[in-house]
């Protein structure tokens, strides 16, 4: 049975709390390891989002989530023909979501350098064209397939102890990029031309940002889905840099502030259910509560300003 079952929001906390205590966390209940995979996309995502939305480059993710479509399509109709009865399984989706990853930040950075375009229009290029291709891929091969939601969308309210051996990979790896790529990423994100000066590749910069955000969206998609991660990389970033205006301190920040709203989500989600009786999507609630503590942060931060001047 379920340790959480019949907790309201604060209790959710005072029982996880008491199992950590007591050592009952290492025989981990859903709730538990939902707690902890949403934890490690937060942290994976907060490393990567500031230096994303400072390059202006937060659209690039987005594109990721339709781009996946050509490749998982592809993989179908690679599997479903040479490798019959095979064709269902999770990691070849996955191996064609990130396969069409790369492709587009590949293309996203060739067609920029090829033809000088701003991150955002090559961006904008590369994701109706790989979009467009995916759907009449899909129209015209896989009519009669169907292909769960879940290959793109993750699946948060059911996730298991590999989806956590997967996710804290994500993260060490996101990690251990950010401290080896802290200078490049910075003078990218700020100044790309002081960055050459110095002897840094803007190109190896802009790729090695593209590459991680490419893994780690696909990593992510896989266990949380697109829209948590999309709400991961931007809001817990816009809200931190309300309050601090040093890029390592939103590397701290803005993870943390991601674990934070993910923990209330998962409590949430826990409470609405034992009170109700109604199974809230919990990458629904997060992508929810993310955008209120932005909306509460900004006014709380105007507020402040008023009162500072009168």
């Amino acid at each position: 049975m379920n340790p959480y079952s019949g907790a309201n929001f604060f209790q959710f906390f005072y029982l996880l709390f008491k199992r950590l205590i007591s050592g009952g966390i290492w025989t981990p209940a859903a709730d538990e390891v939902q707690l902890a995979v949403l934890s490690c996309c937060a942290l994976a995502c907060g490393l990567i989002g500031p230096f994303l939305t400072l390059k202006r480059m937060s659209m690039f993710a987005n594109s990721l989530s339709h781009t996946v479509l050509p490749g998982i399509v592809i993989a179908f109709l690679l599997v479903s023909t040479l490798w019959q009865g095979r064709w269902n399984d999770p990691s070849v989706f996955l191996l064609g979501a990130l396969f069409a990853a790369v492709l587009t930040a590949v293309l996203t950075e060739g067609l920029g350098r090829l033809f000088r375009l701003q991150e955002d229009a090559s961006i904008g290029l590369v994701f109706t064209s790989l979009f467009a291709i995916g759907v009449a891929l899909v129209t015209l091969y896989t009519r009669n397939a169907h292909l769960s939601v879940e290959a793109i969308m993750g699946n948060p309210d059911a996730l298991q102890l590999s989806d956590l051996r997967f996710s804290a990979l994500i993260a060490l790896f996101n990690l251990l990029a950010v401290a080896l790529l802290y200078r490049r990423l910075l003078l990218s994100a700020f100044d790309e031309s002081l960055g050459r000066t110095l002897g840094f590749s803007a190109f190896f910069s802009r790729s090695a940002l593209f590459l991680i955000t490419a893994l780690t969206c696909m990593g992510a998609f896989r266990a949380v889905g697109a829209l948590v991660v999309l709400a991961l990389l931007v809001g817990p970033y816009l809200i931190a840099r309300l309050f601090c205006h040093r890029v390592s301190h939103l590397l701290i920040w803005t993870p943390l502030i991601g674990i934070l709203l993910c923990s209330a989500g998962v409590a949430l989600s826990r409470a609405i259910l034992s009170t109700t009786g109604v199974p809230l999507s919990t990458s629904g609630l997060i992508a929810t509560l993310i955008g209120a503590a932005f909306l509460l942060a900004t006014s709380f931060k105007k507020l402040r300003f008023l009162a500072a001047n009168h």
